[in-house]
């Protein structure tokens, strides 16, 4: 499935970046959306709410609609509930099919920095060691249990979509993602 192409020169982007958590895809998002200069959309930042606590998911759709309103924008994030709404608006999802072993050392290393640094992230939640580490809900965690079973229901769900009226780009090595970035640059 993999394919890497210059976007078409239409005046509709709206590119979907979906993949692993930890797989690098609000990095790559931002920058995509910053050398396209289109809006960038991280549904992270519409989901969560103080405490961690989720936002409830008809006011999380309703942010996702405002935010989406314009005909070009770049979105990044996995969410299940929100998925009918934005993947056939898509023009490009971007698939981040990254190693396990790679993503995994990402998970553990940017929690580290996040427990070390006390960097704020949604709604000014931070990570703590005891969520980060010793919690089930720990990233390193949900990286670990989730993985192989995102990888394989992403590649379903992808060989499904109409591959005329949505472009699917997989990106399964760090080359491949800085090569499809340099293209924009």
């Amino acid at each position: 499935m993999t394919k890497i192409f210059r976007e078409s020169k239409g005046r509709n982007k709206r590119i979907i970046v979906i993949g692993s958590s930890c797989s690098g895809k609000s990095t790559f998002a931002k920058q995509l959306a910053n050398n396209m200069r289109l809006d960038y959309i991280q549904l992270d930042q519409l989901h969560w709410l103080p405490q961690w606590q989720e936002r409830p998911a008809d006011q999380f759709m309703a942010l996702i609609a405002e935010h989406t309103a314009k005909q070009q924008w770049v979105v990044d994030g996995n969410y299940s509930v929100v998925r009918d709404m934005l993947w056939p608006r898509a023009t490009t999802i971007i698939w981040l099919n990254l190693p396990f072993h790679l993503v995994y050392y990402r998970a553990i290393s940017r929690t580290i920095r996040r427990v070390l640094t006390q960097e704020k992230l949604y709604s000014d939640n931070v990570e703590t060691f005891s969520h980060s580490f010793l919690s089930k809900e720990s990233i390193p965690w949900w990286v670990l249990i989730t993985f192989h079973a995102k990888r394989k229901r992403y590649g379903s769900l992808l060989a499904q979509l109409d591959s005329t009226k949505i472009n699917v780009v997989e990106l399964r090595t760090k080359q491949q993602v800085a090569h499809y970035l340099k293209q924009y640059n």
